[in-house]
Formats: structure tokens, C-alpha cells, sequence
């Protein structure tokens, strides 16, 4: 049977668009077969079958009836007369199978294809690989942290159509300033149209799931020439001593369904906050805290914009994306022993190697070995000729350490991101309780480390002090050179920056 088409369709404009219709279908179809049967295909495949295909294949299925309609137009005197659809005639015939043929794959083949682009566009792979550059410093230190086996989806949009198009609608600005280079560097946070953590966070910790105290070991290389260890091991009072005790007590006291606690902060990063109200929410009874006096009556209401109710990510603001300092990473692998500690001095070296900035990713791993390198050729000539095996163990353990925390190339590193858990280099707890917010009545927020904490062990191998079951020891600062009454009456942050011991 020959195959008639209306001769409205016999013009170059239908026939182009219909053949990039069909040369973009059978792509799709053969890259989709390529993606489902061969593993390590390129990130880039999806970003080409589910989106950038698809369009072009219907702009080639637009461009048949634009071409169908200016035919029609060119060779009628008059536009008023609507296309007749006449089953007696062959040419109409055709068109009208070949019309629900293509429909019908097309329905179907676009169900098939909007499943698998809603996937993929929720993947982790199109979360942190397709911006390569602008994501890197993300999709790093998510691999690297507790949170490496859950969808990034799960965490910034969560469940629901609702936050996806939200979410997706959000993403086109961040496309155009990928595409024009706009985007700032670092990419700042908080994030502030993020989903609630109580829509997110607690579909897996949700508050009755909270464990009651949990004991956790510090161990810390002094900057020495013996890079002497140093050994801190705390009672964290997540909980109560016993789990029976519900939110009696503990850290995870601010975000019991009974409690609800609000601040205002007055700076982007929410690293000062001069203003807490606690409401229980049983009692109803309302306790106002600020830094000052004046600002104890101040109405929230004028302050709506800054003003937040808190929940996880007020302390747990570095989830997945958290860039360790030089202190933790420099400590824990030195630890684990990718850093060696026998070699004298390494621990203070590797601090200053990490306090220069370097101006590109690539540079990296040179610059430690030429910093490593003239170092121990000058200070310990007989290390670097006898044992040059761990000098080149140190560089390479630092240099492992360094890649997954600090990218030069989006200026990423631990000062840009304040991490609110403890209060060792951010302020973090010390936002609010640091002696300083008070009530009406005169009652502070307290900075006692025995809130949230006990020491039970610190100290070296030599000379371990020991708490007994319940209590705590008076935190001794390591260190010679420290000054008891300074550390005590300053906060953490005065001294250590990150790169410190």
C-alpha cells in the first residue's frame, strides 16, 4: 500500500521537524538501552536522554503542524477555512494512523521518560556531579559523612509533588548563574527556603528514637616536637541517663514536642543571637532571655523576618556537607595513622601548611610535598635521606585529608561554613548559652560544660585522670603554655581557629 500524506505536509518545514522528531527518539531509545544495560556510563547520559533529547524531539513534533499550517495558508486565497478530515480519501487516511500511531508511542514513550527524568533529577549524581565545579566542595564532603547513603532529595526536598516543583522552580535561577558564571564563591548558607527539619530530618530521627548518653573519645596531637597525644573522653548528654527519663534532660531537651524555643538573629549566618524565648507549651508559661535589657521587651512581630523557631538544623547546620578544620582531620589522621606520628614536628607543620591558602585544586598536592619536603631536608637532613618512605606517607596522608575539606577552586573550607555543634571554633552553643542571655528575674542561659557534658577521662597514657561513675572532671587545657584564668573567662573561640592544636 502507498503510503499518501495530505499534501499540506509536503513541505521542507514538516519534513525537518519530523526527522529530528524521529532521529531524537531513536537517540533517546538506543542511549536509554546503552544506560540500562552497561554500568559507569557518564553522568552526563541521563542529562541527555530525560531532558535535553526530549525537547529538541518536541520541538521537532511542533514544527510539523507550523509547517502543516503556513503550507495550507500559502495555497488557500483565503485563512478562514478550517483543515477537513476526510476518511473516503487515502492521503487523510494515512495521516490519521500515523497520527494515533505516534501518539500513542508517544504517550507512552513520554510516561516511560517523565518516570525516569523525575528520578533522575532527584539522583545524587545530577545533585553533585552535573555542575561539577560549582557542586565539587559538596558532593566531597558528602561522601565523607554520615549522611553518604541517603538521597540528597531526601534531605532538600523531601516527600511530596509539592517541594519537588518548588525545588525545581528554585533550581532555574541557580542554572542561569551556572551558565553565566555568577555564582558566588563560597555558596553561601544557611539556605534559608530550605523544607523544615521536622518534615525531613525526622522521618528518620524522630524525637522518641533519641538514645540516652553516649560516650565519645577526642584524641588531640599537641603541636610539639613529639607531637605528644592528648586524650579527652566525654559523657555526651544527648539524653538522660536513662532512656526511660523521655526529655528530661539533655541536649535534645530544645526539641521536645513540649518545648518550643525561638531567637531572633541579627547577621546571615545566624551566628548572633541576642534575643531567646522558651514557651512550654504544657504550661504555657513564656521565659524571655536576651544579651541586654533594652532588648527583653522587644516584639517579635517587628522582627518576623529574623526571627525563627528552632529545630535540628539550628545545631545540626553541617548534616552532610560539614569541612572539617585542620585540627580534626590533621588529628584523626595522624590517629588512624595515614599521617605518621614518629615524624618529629608533623603536627605543627601540617597546621601551618594548612593556614596558606592555595589558589587552585590542582595545585595541592605540590604544594604540600614542596612544603613537606624542604622542611624535613632542612630540619631533619637524616629523616629525608634514611627514611624517605614517611615523609612521603606524611604528604600523602595530609594531601588525602586536604582534597575532601578544603577546595581552593570555590574558596570552601571550615571558616567559610560555621558547624554550631559544640563550641570549640564556631560559637555554636555558645550562641545562646554563654552566661550572658538573661530573664527578667535575673536567670542566665548557663555556660556550664556540665549541661552537656561530662569529662569522665583526660589526659596522655602517662598520666590519665579519672572520673568516678556519674561525675565529671574539671576540664585541664593541655599545654604549657596556656593560661588557666584566660581560658576559663573567654570563650573557645578567642583562641582556636581551626588550626590550632
Amino acid at each position: 500500500m502507498k503510503l499518501e500524506l495530505p499534501n499540506s505536509a509536503k513541505n521542507w518545514f514538516s519534513i525537518a521537524g519530523f526527522m529530528i522528531a524521529v532521529v531524537s527518539f531513536s537517540m533517546i531509545v538506543f542511549l536509554f538501552v546503552i544506560s540500562t544495560f552497561f554500568s559507569g556510563t557518564h553522568i552526563y547520559l541521563g542529562l541527555i536522554i530525560y531532558i535535553i533529547l526530549p525537547m529538541v524531539m518536541i520541538a521537532g513534533l511542533i514544527m510539523v503542524p507550523i509547517g502543516m499550517f503556513w503550507a495550507r495558508k500559502h495555497r488557500q486565497a483565503s485563512g478562514s477555512e478550517l483543515p477537513v478530515l476526510d476518511l473516503n480519501l487515502r492521503q487523510h487516511r494515512n495521516a490519521l494512523f500515523i497520527f494515533l500511531v505516534g501518539t500513542t508511542i508517544l504517550v507512552f514513550s513520554s510516561a516511560v521518560g517523565s518516570y525516569e527524568a523525575y528520578h533522575y533529577t532527584e539522583s545524587v549524581s545530577f545533585c553533585g556531579q552535573v555542575c561539577h565545579q560549582v557542586m565539587q566542595p559538596e558532593f566531597e564532603s558528602y561522601q565523607h559523612s554520615s549522611h553518604a547513603r541517603v538521597a540528597c532529595a531526601e534531605c532538600h526536598i523531601g516527600s511530596g509533588a509539592d517541594w519537588y516543583v518548588k525545588a525545581k522552580i528554585s533550581g532555574l535561577h541557580q542554572v542561569y548563574a551556572v551558565l553565566l558564571d555568577t555564582f558566588p564563591r563560597p555558596i553561601p548558607t544557611p539556605i534559608t527556603n530550605l523544607r523544615p527539619a521536622r518534615e525531613t530530618c525526622e522521618q528518620c530521627h524522630w524525637p522518641k528514637k533519641f538514645y540516652p548518653r553516649e560516650e565519645r573519645l577526642e584524641q588531640y596531637f599537641l603541636g610539639d616536637e613529639e607531637n605528644s597525644q592528648w586524650d579527652v573522653m566525654l559523657s555526651m548528654k544527648v539524653g538522660p541517663v536513662h532512656k526511660s527519663s523521655g526529655f528530661s534532660e539533655g541536649i535534645h531537651w530544645h526539641v521536645d514536642p513540649n518545648n518550643k524555643v525561638e531567637y531572633i538573629y541579627t547577621d546571615e549566618r545566624r551566628q548572633e543571637i541576642p534575643w531567646v524565648r522558651y514557651t512550654n507549651l504544657k504550661t504555657g508559661e513564656v521565659t524571655v532571655y536576651s544579651a541586654s535589657d533594652s532588648l527583653r521587651e522587644i516584639e517579635p512581630a517587628a522582627d518576623a523576618a529574623n526571627l525563627r523557631t528552632m529545630d535540628c538544623l539550628d545545631c545540626h547546620n553541617r548534616p552532610a556537607h560539614d569541612y572539617k578544620s585542620p585540627r580534626y582531620f590533621i588529628n584523626h589522621a595522624i590517629s588512624e595513622g595515614s599521617i605518621p606520628k614518629e615524624l618529629p614536628g608533623i603536627k605543627a607543620l601540617a597546621r601551618e601548611i594548612c593556614e596558606e591558602e592555595i589558589s587552585s585544586s590542582d595545585s595541592i598536592y605540590s604544594f604540600i610535598k614542596s612544603r613537606i619536603d624542604s622542611f624535613y631536608n632542612e630540619e631533619y637532613p637524616e629523616i629525608a635521606e634514611e627514611n624517605p618512605g614517611l615523609i612521603r606517607k606524611a604528604t600523602e596522608g595530609l594531601y588525602e585529608a586536604y582534597r575532601v575539606n578544603i577546595f581552593p577552586d570555590m574558596k570552601a573550607r571550615w571558616d567559610a561554613y560555621p558547624n554550631n555543634i559544640g563550641h570549640l571554633e564556631f560559637n555554636g552553643c555558645f550562641r545562646c548559652h554563654d552566661d550572658g542571655h538573661t530573664d527578667s528575674a535575673g536567670e542566665t542561659i548557663s555556660r556550664d560544660c556540665n549541661v552537656c557534658h561530662l569529662i569522665k577521662v583526660q589526659g596522655n597514657e602517662n598520666a590519665y585522670q579519672t572520673a568516678s561513675a556519674f561525675e565529671g572532671l574539671k576540664f585541664v587545657h593541655p599545654g604549657d603554655e596556656v593560661d588557666e584564668e584566660d581560658w576559663q573567662e573567654g570563650l573557645c573561640t578567642d583562641c582556636h581557629t581551626g588550626t590550632d592544636p
